[in-house]
């Protein structure tokens, strides 16, 4: 069940970093984090951070 867990908060925390990095580079409108390169900066790292815990939880052993 933690695994599947680990699987899916990563894939969310992914997909948050890319509806970020998308509002940073201001692909999406409508915010007050459109155009901020801030974000176009963090995005990125936040969807590698997402992509490191669902990698996490899919190699992690069942008990």
């Amino acid at each position: 069940m933690r695994k599947r867990l680990w699987v899916v908060v990563g894939a969310v925390v992914a997909l948050l970093g890319l509806l970020f990095t998308l509002q940073g580079a201001d692909v999406i409108g409508g915010s007050a984090m459109s155009g901020t390169t801030f974000w176009a900066v963090a995005g990125p790292i936040i969807i590698v951070i997402g992509l490191v815990m669902a990698a996490a939880g899919a190699r992690r052993r069942g008990r």
